[in-house]
């Protein structure tokens, strides 16, 4: 199982989100740079950078994004802000290794589709979910398609993931939420990538055994220490088989 350590950015500083209310940031005081960098150096060999203010229309994190990607030296999956065919090929023209995106599916899902073909293993569908709907415009609004039916639309698509948030879980851990993800995953042919589901490394181990999961995201669990990024990567790998002894 692949760790994706995540960076989350607004105003070009490293926040966390409660539900998505972008104006109760938690503010990280640490330079995104160089935390982007530990990651990296500590063997992550990709990570996440999501871009909060792209949501909302702006570019004021375009440079440091681009410094991000060009200089970590591991492939970025991007996120934020991805509504338009121009926004996705901007995205990987400045060199993200993936795109996700999310609220575009819901609205013009042939174009995504189409941007899948084009871009194959690129681009990242993302359901993200709360109080069991899946949410859209930053996690402000829900929409009326289910997760089920948003996974089954993109069947057979060349998608590069399909990224599940659990909302609800990514304040509040519970043990539905490994049940939900798991019930999704199973009805994925395409990997899924966890969001929201880590809070220890606990987590990581149950995760690590569910069908169909390839990857999960660790971002706040990072930042306030609950989860070390050495013993993420430790505990994702595969374990090591055993081999019979030739005689």
């Amino acid at each position: 199982m692949m760790i994706y350590p995540t960076i989350e950015l607004k105003n070009g500083h490293c926040v966390s989100l409660r539900r998505g209310r972008l104006d109760e940031a938690l503010l990280w005081h640490v330079d995104p740079l160089e935390k982007a960098h530990e990651f990296a150096a500590a063997g992550a060999e990709w990570m996440q950078v999501t871009d909060f203010d792209a949501i909302g229309g702006s570019d004021g994190n375009r440079a440091l994004v681009a410094e991000i990607i060009h200089h970590v030296g591991i492939p970025v999956q991007l996120a934020g802000g991805f509504r338009t065919r121009e926004q996705i090929e901007a995205g990987i023209e400045t060199g993200a290794g993936r795109i996700v995106v999310g609220t575009l599916a819901t609205r013009d899902p042939n174009l995504v589709k189409e941007m899948a073909k084009r871009y194959p293993d690129q681009i990242v569908l993302s359901v993200d979910i709360f109080g069991g709907q899946v949410m859209v415009d930053g996690w402000t609004n829900a929409c009326a398609i289910t997760a089920e039916a948003m996974i089954e639309a993109f069947d057979g698509v060349p998608l590069a993931a399909i990224l599940i948030t659990d909302i609800d879980n990514d304040v509040d851990a519970t043990e539905a939420s490994l049940g939900l993800i798991s019930h999704l995953s199973g009805l994925s042919r395409t990997p899924v990538i966890a969001s929201g589901l880590v809070h220890t490394a606990d987590d990581i181990a149950r995760l690590k055994y569910v069908y169909n999961i390839s990857g999960a995201l660790v971002g706040r669990a990072l930042f306030n220490k609950t989860v070390d990024l050495d013993e993420a990567l430790a505990i994702a790998r595969p374990e090591a088989e055993e081999v019979a002894e030739f005689i």
